[in-house]
């Protein structure tokens, strides 16, 4: 007697395959690194500190701030001199953020606006801040950490 595959079976076992996928494309090297470089740096270059670079200090406004869409980050200068780095996602329904000014991150999706300071929610729907982001600022350049 032989058995015919199911549609069951065949989406369990593709279901399978795509979770085996997904975790080793999600491996790092045991210390929270996915590079495999293990000194904590995400631009795959050994002995530098920090990760990838973002942008150079002079590329972000005093008073506002630039979204990075790729790395789904923002970064913000307050104060002269003074880097802070959020979440691009936005806390209300995920969309990615749009623009900065006025003092906000702004999602455009919905309405929603976030202090450049602190991440704070200025304006809703959004009920919960931004996520902090780590960076380093060595010299002019602004890195993910």
């Amino acid at each position: 007697m032989t058995h015919s595959a199911t549609r069951r079976t065949v989406l369990l076992a593709a279901g399978a395959a795509g979770a085996a996928a997904l975790t080793a494309g999600c491996g790092g090297d045991g210390n929270g690194n996915g590079n495999g470089t293990g000194n904590g740096d995400s631009s795959g270059t050994p002995g530098t500190t920090g990760g990838r670079e973002l942008a150079g200090t002079g590329d972000i406004p005093v008073g506002g701030g630039r979204i990075f869409p790729d790395e789904k980050v923002v970064v913000t200068q307050p104060e002269q001199g003074e880097f802070k780095a959020f979440s691009a996602i936005c806390t209300h329904q995920a969309c990615l953020l749009a623009t900065v000014g006025d003092g906000t991150i702004n999602c455009t999706c919905h309405g929603s606006r976030f202090r450049i300071a602190d991440g704070a929610v200025a304006r809703g729907p959004a009920t919960r801040p931004l996520p902090e982001e780590k960076i380093t600022v060595r010299g002019n350049s602004i890195r993910l950490a």
